[in-house]
């Protein structure tokens, strides 16, 4: 019996050491020091255009032919942007020309279906499309039209409009 009581002491003594050794270390309590920064950004207006091209197709005169194209705007949210389309090479917002050699064929570009405002740069009776960015890509479309009555060489006819939006 003797044996076993000096058994437990040896046992107890290490088990006491280590609890003690464990309270002694939770004890101790750290130091912490904190320091606080600013984080800042600026957000600028920035805005991207790309355009596809309008294809009318074929023409015979004998009626108007409606074609339509999308300009495909990108700006920061909230921004305001204004498009205007160049007169093209005929120079005229109110007579835009395409050309084959020197024969032409007349057609206009407008801000509506209803062909009613005249896509230019917003001076004379001209409009301009005007909105807000969202972040994300929009799509704003291009209407034109050929009237009738256009007496042009057979041939294929073109023109270069510039797009520039403004914000």
């Amino acid at each position: 019996m003797n044996h076993s009581k000096s058994l437990r002491s040896m046992l107890s003594a290490p088990l006491i050491a280590i609890l003690a050794l464990g309270f002694a270390s939770t004890s101790a309590v750290a130091t912490t020091a904190t320091a606080n920064f600013n984080v800042t950004a600026t957000v600028s207006n920035s805005c991207t255009i790309t355009a596809a091209a309008l294809a009318f197709g074929a023409y015979t005169g004998a009626a108007a032919v409606i074609g339509s194209s999308n300009l495909t705007i990108n700006c920061t949210n909230l921004a305001s942007y204004s498009i205007q389309l160049s007169a093209g090479t005929s120079g005229s917002f109110t007579t835009r020309t395409m050309a084959n050699g020197t024969s032409t064929l007349g057609y206009n570009l407008y801000t509506t279906a209803g062909d009613t405002v005249v896509w230019g740069d917003g001076t004379g009776s001209t409009g301009t499309v005007t909105g807000f960015g969202t972040g994300a890509n929009q799509t704003i479309a291009v209407n034109g039209k050929i009237p009738a009555g256009e007496n042009s060489l057979t041939g294929t006819y073109t023109d270069t409009i510039t797009a520039t939006i403004t914000y």
